[in-house]
């Protein structure tokens, strides 16, 4: 009769398995378990809610608007950064491992209880260090500023950010180094890098860019692109931060961002593929095949000549390679040339967020 009933109400029974920690009980992090009865479509905050009222009331979460508007209930669900509110129990389901639904707080984050992290700690503090809002030019106009439309739309896809925090959860670079500014706070700050009405464009670049925590500390993972739930693509907004850095304000920053950029362009121009004994020398010496007699170049290549030999020893670099660099057929360098004379031949650079403009055709 019990199973005839769940058939026809709908309901399922699911398996959460939540990771439990209270860092002033002075335990170390455990797995609880729980079994609860809901339709598959409803979400999985809803699961952990009906575990907190009908078997531990002290199960920590956070959560508000339990529409995926207001960022509150971030979480990771079975290893994969999410809105809990926002992730259907079937889904989790089914993505489970052996069908327990596994479900941990953010990561990059200290824990203050359970699935609730210290966002204060780091995600506000590093959308504070970004200066998060509007530096107005002057004069100020007596009615409202007028903008052109295309400038607005560009920054719309910023403006789409909850600050629920996943991309910064999710970020390698942050894991390697916690003082990277970071993708959620450097996504705000081309919110504000995009606005014709700001004053301080290049001030902002020049001081993100000359951070070695800033703009060019990014490893391009792609880790914040698939965790961010509003397809703010955190990323993409952080190399648009860079091609206006470098490319409209030529920016020169002590990261040698600009250089490596500059001889990565160059090389794969010359050669239709990465040089990378030519990379090091260039970015740090000059853009040109005498970059490596320069001593900062010099210096970066000593310190990288383990990993040289490690690469020739294993096969994986050649001397020829390393002296001549990888060789494509002709045809295939023109092409690539060509792509170069297309783009170059533009008298200006003009980009939109597609997600918002619509397909590139």
């Amino acid at each position: 009769m019990a199973e005839a009933h769940d058939r026809e109400g709908g309901t399922q029974s699911f398996t959460l398995r939540l990771r439990r920690y209270d860092p002033e009980s002075g335990n170390a992090p455990y797995w609880d378990e729980h079994k609860i009865e809901l339709e598959p479509h409803r979400s999985v905050l809803e699961a952990v809610l009906q575990a907190k009222d009908r078997f531990d009331g002290s199960i920590g979460i956070r959560c508000s608007c339990r529409q995926a508007i207001c960022g509150s209930c971030g979480v990771r669900v079975n290893g994969e950064p999410a809105l809990a509110c926002h992730t259907h129990l079937d889904a989790a389901k089914a993505g489970a491992r052996d069908g327990v639904i596994e479900i941990e707080p953010m990561g990059n984050m200290p824990v203050i209880k359970d699935l609730i992290v210290d966002m204060d700690a780091v995600h506000w503090k590093k959308i504070q260090r970004v200066t998060p809002w509007l530096l107005a030019k002057q004069p100020v106009p007596e009615r409202e500023y007028i903008v052109p439309k295309d400038a607005m739309v560009d920054v719309t896809q910023t403006m789409a950010c909850i600050q629920c925090g996943a991309c910064v959860s999710d970020c390698l670079a942050m894991e390697v180094d916690p003082g990277f500014i970071g993708p959620a706070a450097l996504a705000k700050a081309y919110r504000f890098v995009g606005d014709p009405r700001d004053a301080e464009q290049y001030e902002r670049l020049n001081d993100l860019a000359q951070d070695p925590q800033g703009i060019f500390d990014c490893t391009h993972c792609f880790k914040c692109v698939e965790a961010c739930p509003k397809g703010v693509n955190p990323m993409g907004q952080i190399m648009r931060l860079r091609r206006i850095a470098t490319g409209d304000h030529h920016i020169v920053d002590q990261n040698n961002g600009k250089r490596h950029e500059d001889a990565l362009t160059t090389l794969v121009r010359d050669y239709g593929l990465n040089h990378e004994a030519e990379l090091v020398p260039r970015s740090y010496g000059g853009n040109s095949w005498f970059g490596k007699f320069h001593p900062a170049a010099g210096k970066e290549m000593l310190a990288s000549l383990p990993t040289a030999i490690k690469g020739l020893l294993r096969g994986k670099m050649t001397p020829a390679k390393i002296l001549f660099g990888h060789k494509i057929p002709a045809q295939d360098l023109k092409a690539v040339q060509a792509i170069y004379d297309k783009v170059e031949s533009r008298p200006e650079r003009y980009e939109l967020n597609l997600y918002i403009a619509g397909e590139d055709e």
